[in-house]
């Protein structure tokens, strides 16, 4: 569940991992549903949360480039490799069905991922960001 204890202080990355921290809230509600149309639920919050992780990883890494954030490479990689996971994960619930299990492992692999990325990668590149706007500002202010 979102904390404010998440924030990361890069306004756009806030706003979006609260995005992914509600999608996946949704997708653990989805599976105590037993009513029509829960299993396309299921999928359809999956594949959400897939295609948001790309944009959330695209805009992430955008933002590092932009300020040169020399753990830029690791940082990538690291998005890379959960991005196959959650594919092989949709491809296994397109294969096997949303079960309350696999919905459940799901919800698992994506919540533990998100929390532990933010609190580490993540805090570490927003550090970076804010060291990098604040000696910008200072530079300004002393020219």
């Amino acid at each position: 569940m979102w904390n404010n204890k998440f924030y990361i202080g890069v306004d756009v990355i806030d706003e979006q991992h609260k995005e992914l921290f509600k999608k996946t809230e949704e997708l653990l509600k989805h599976i105590n549903d037993s009513g029509v149309g829960h299993k396309q639920k299921c999928i359809s919050t999956i594949l959400f949360l897939k295609e948001y992780a790309v944009k959330h990883f695209a805009d992430e890494e955008q933002l590092q480039t932009d300020y040169e954030y020399p753990d830029y490479p690791n940082h990538k990689r690291i998005h890379d490799e959960f991005k196959g996971v959650v594919g092989e994960l949709t491809q296994r619930v397109a294969k096997e069905g949303p079960t309350e299990k696999l919905i459940g492992e799901v919800s698992s692999v994506i919540g533990a991922w998100l929390l532990n990325h933010i609190k580490g990668d993540d805090f570490r590149m927003a550090a970076f960001v804010k060291a990098a706007d604040a000696a910008a500002m200072n530079a300004d202010g002393e020219k």
